[in-house]
């Protein structure tokens, strides 16, 4: 077989400075094409690596929000607590009267009874609480009318839930009055 024919043009004898500057081009030309590809493709794998991160932010931030949403509850009973724990500081500081007849009132609570509201003002108790038994509201309202701060009591409502073995009552209890003037009449 014959040698293959090839065709170079650049010359390789005696070469002047168009053939050397043409060399040098190309040379130079592929050099710069591998910088742009390998930059090009280092790009490509850092926009996957930021795309990871991206969805590992989101997953994250999605955990946190859970978190916040289950604890959203606790919160604002934190806060709720917090808001009359100012309230009784300030009721404590202008009201220790009052504060002393709730404490009583308490004093009084019988074993198996839980208080739901308790509110106290110029003149009026009112207490919502559920019982265990009927002897322990009995002994609660012999206490209440026994106590020489509180004129007058009633209970408003009685209701009896025996699916959840709870009596729920509502009482009223009127305050004697600290004026003297209003004690004489």
């Amino acid at each position: 077989m014959g040698k293959t024919p090839s065709i170079n043009l650049l010359k390789t004898k005696n070469a002047g400075f168009i053939d050397r500057f043409i060399t040098w081009a190309i040379t130079a030309g592929r050099v710069v094409v591998i910088v742009v590809e390998l930059t090009a493709l280092s790009a490509f794998l850092y926009r996957f690596s930021l795309d990871r991160q991206l969805i590992d932010l989101h997953s994250k931030i999605k955990q946190e929000q859970a978190v916040v949403s289950y604890l959203k509850d606790s919160e604002e009973t934190y806060r709720n607590l917090q808001n009359r724990l100012f309230l009784a500081s300030v009721f404590g500081s202008q009201g220790s009267e009052k504060v002393k007849t709730l404490k009583d009132v308490v004093s009084f609570t019988p074993s198996g009874m839980i208080f739901n509201n308790l509110t106290i003002s110029e003149d009026r108790l009112r207490i919502n609480a559920n019982l265990n038994q009927v002897s322990s509201l009995s002994d609660f309202v012999k206490s209440l009318k026994n106590y020489s701060k509180i004129k007058n009591v009633s209970i408003d409502k009685i209701e009896n839930k025996p699916s959840a073995a709870v009596i729920t009552v509502s009482i009223t209890a009127i305050l004697k009055s600290e004026n003297l003037y209003e004690n004489i009449k």
